[in-house]
Formats: C-alpha cells, structure tokens, sequence
C-alpha cells in the first residue's frame, strides 16, 4: 500500500504518494497559508490531503518545528509566523482517517539522504542551510530524536556569543549568521533589501561585500561541521538547502574546513534528494526504513 507523505515548511506545504519501492508520484504542492492561524493551516492541510487519503494506507509528515507528542511548536516561532502548539498529529489523522507518523522536515531529510550512503557509513550528520538552518544527526545507523525531539537543532548551536539574536532568544546561533534570513539582513548599502539568491548572484560577479557575507555563513557551518566531529566522530556530513546547495558553497566550506587541524575535518557530501528528501526521508521512517 502507498503513503501518503507531507511536507510542512514555511513557505510551502508538498504531499505526495510513495510506493513500496520509494518512488514519487502525484506530487503537488501549495503555499503554507500566510496568516498561519490554526484553521489556515487545517483548511489547507485539508484541501492537500482531499485527492490522496483513499489511495494510501499511512500518512507521513515531515514538518518544520518541534514535533513531540503529536503536537508542533516552534523553538524560533518566526518560522511558522507566530503558530505554536498546533494539534498535528490529531488534524492530520481527522482529515484522512489514517494512521500518522510525524518527524521534523530537517530529520526526516537526514534519514533520507542516509539511505544513500555506504552500508558501512554508520556515523553522520545532515545540513541544511535555507531560510533557516537546520539538520540531522545519524549514530551507530540510528536516527537521533531527543526526548523531547529536539535532536539535530544545529542551527541553534552558538558560532558567536557576539553575533546577532537568534529568533529562538539564543546570542550569535548558526542560523542567525549562516542562513539565507541572516545573509539578507546583514546586507548594507547596495545590496541592503536583497534576499540570499540576489547576494548570492552578486557574489559570483564578484561583489566584495556579498563575497564576504557568503565567506561567513560558510565559516560558521565550517566551524559547526568542525564541532560535530568533535562531538560525535561523524564520518561524513551531508549538506543540503538552497544555501547549502548553491554555486560553490559547498566548495567554500570544505576549503575553510581543510584549514584546520586534520583531527577535524570529515568529508562533505552534497544532498541528493533535495526538495523532496522530506517526503522521502517521512515516508522512509514511518516504514522503519532503511
């Protein structure tokens, strides 16, 4: 029987059936609703849903925030525009009649992208730098959730205590300085009022103050990979978002990393799933998968 997966962000809501063997058909997708108020977002998750709930078996849902218990909340509450406490598990399974699994968007991505790896791979950590930056975190081939769901937050991991305020109330995190929100609002002058892809652009043709905005949301995921091997002897990273992705930036962080002790460094993948690593990596969970 296929799933029926979900995919929450804050920009967008994705759905989607997958079969047995993982592939993708009927994908379709609609923006998240821009008030964000609880009935928005069941209207919408209800119009998203209506083609789908009698042709799947399950619902999987990956979705930005915390989710524990069923219920989604948000450590930044920016990033879902002010919803918190919302009632997921139980709107999703009213609306369709289906059992549902939850995950956050950034975990079930990392499990995603772990069913690509070497069977020998055991160890790693997923990366995502986008609007936000968020990621996953793979030990002993177990994906950790956290007891109150919280594991895999490194964008809230602190890269300056002098740096920028955090939406999560945090001094100088990650995504107050590496994410696509965080390069945007840096901006000065000319480039002030353009958003990440633009700064981005301007990088490439080599603008020296977008050069150095882009340098520096690479330095702080530089020195959070750096980290997590540390910590956790990861043995490789996978790095995925439109930040992430973009033109070289991968290239950026591997040359700042290679710049620090050997101990350090870990090699860097870049994401293979992309925007639909959520759906996937849902789906792949609520199987017990991989």
């Amino acid at each position: 029987m296929q799933t029926l997966a979900i995919d929450i962000g804050g920009t967008k809501l994705a759905a989607a059936l997958i079969d047995e063997n993982h592939k993708i058909s009927q994908r379709i997708e609609m923006p998240t609703p821009g008030s964000h108020t609880p009935s928005d977002l069941e209207y919408a998750l209800s119009q998203l849903v209506k083609p789908y709930k009698h042709l799947a078996g399950c619902v999987a849902v990956a979705s930005t925030g915390i989710i524990d218990k069923g219920i989604l909340t948000a450590l930044n509450p920016d990033n879902l525009g002010g919803l918190n406490a919302f009632p997921l598990q139980s709107t999703i399974e009213s609306l369709t009649g289906l059992p549902c699994h939850l995950l956050n968007d950034a975990q079930a991505a990392a499990w995603a992208e772990y069913s690509r790896l070497a069977a020998d791979v055991r160890n790693m950590a997923f990366i995502t730098v986008s609007t936000g930056v968020g990621g996953g975190i793979i030990i002993n081939g177990e994906l950790l959730i956290g007891s109150h769901a919280f594991a895999g937050h490194l964008g809230h991991c602190q890269a300056d205590p002098h740096g920028p305020l955090c939406g999560c109330g945090r001094q100088g995190c990650v995504e107050a300085i590496a994410s696509g929100r965080a390069i945007a609002a840096a901006a000065e002058h000319d480039l002030e009022g353009k958003d990440a892809r633009a700064i981005f652009l301007a990088a490439q043709s080599g603008h020296a103050q977008a050069q150095q905005l882009v340098t520096r949301s690479a330095q702080a995921i530089c020195q959070l990979i750096a980290n997590l091997k540390a910590l956790l002897d990861i043995e490789c990273v996978v790095l995925g978002g439109s930040v992430g992705l973009a033109e070289n930036y991968r290239e950026q962080v591997e040359q700042l990393l290679s710049r620090l002790p050997p101990a350090f460094q870990v090699s860097i993948i870049s994401a293979h799933f992309r925007h639909d690593a959520g759906l996937i990596g849902a789906a792949l969970w609520s199987g017990g998968e991989p």
